[in-house]
């Protein structure tokens, strides 16, 4: 099929001078808001329905739900490197947005996809206001937690993140330390007990299991190192957090 020539036939309609697509700097200031992690602004236009709105979206499907969806993958791939670029581990980002777009197979109107659309940006725009709030905006940084997250489930070693970035081991440490307020063991640490939190919570693993998941030593070991840092055993954690899923 000779495509230009259906597209010149069809710029050449009439019709199409009928179809109005909105102004790009509200679209962009949109998408820069949830990079930002101006909750209260992506919040009010979740309020406001404007993603579900037909008018100025442009038409890629003549079905109406998988019309919108197209246009869910599209705002969540922009999302996704907007926040990439400003900071979140990119690693994370890509994971969070392959995440959601798979849900939309199991969607079928288009009120679905509308609520999932908001979930989606409130969860982006808080993980990102987070991470700002946080001041870590260095490179090196970025790039440090990048790698932890991705490796998350082996053991890290200080030596091993410093030879990945490039950079020595002790300029590394004081980095991390100034940026984060904590050593790098520390971080990596912490990030394994909240990855250990999740799967307390949603799970039905073991202890020794999330403790081989997660590259602890021994069972014991990540019982000791999640009461460090919890103040509570993970049997406790599990018992608690459980009885308060009703809550969220």
């Amino acid at each position: 099929m000779n495509y230009q020539k259906e597209w010149l036939l069809l710029e050449a309609n009439d019709e199409m001078d009928e179809i109005e697509h909105r102004d790009l700097s509200e679209e962009y200031q949109f998408y820069r808001a949830v990079a930002s992690g101006d909750v209260g602004y992506v919040q009010r236009n979740c309020e406001l329905g404007r993603f579900c709105e037909e008018d100025g979206v442009g038409q890629l499907s003549r079905n109406p739900v998988l019309n919108l969806k197209y246009h869910f993958v599209i705002t969540t791939a922009m999302i996704t490197r907007l926040c990439g670029q400003h900071g979140m581990e990119l690693e994370q980002a890509f994971r969070l947005s392959d995440f959601y777009i798979q849900k939309l197979d199991d969607l079928h109107t288009n009120d679905e996809v509308c609520a999932l659309h908001d979930e989606m940006v409130m969860d982006f725009t808080k993980k990102m206001r987070k991470n700002l709030c946080s001041g870590t905006n260095s490179k090196h940084i970025n790039a440090g937690k990048d790698y932890i997250y991705t490796h998350i489930k082996e053991r890290i070693t200080i030596e091993d993140l410093a030879e990945e970035l490039g950079v020595s081991a002790s300029y590394l440490s004081r980095l991390f330390k100034k940026a984060t307020g904590m050593s790098v063991s520390g971080y990596i640490r912490q990030q394994k007990i909240e990855m250990a939190k999740n799967l307390l919570r949603y799970s039905d693993s073991s202890m020794i299991e999330i403790a081989n998941q997660l590259a602890f030593s021994s069972q014991s070991h990540f019982i000791q190192q999640f009461r460090e840092v919890t103040g509570m055993t993970p049997k406790k954690y599990r018992n608690e957090s459980r009885l308060n899923l009703w809550d969220e």
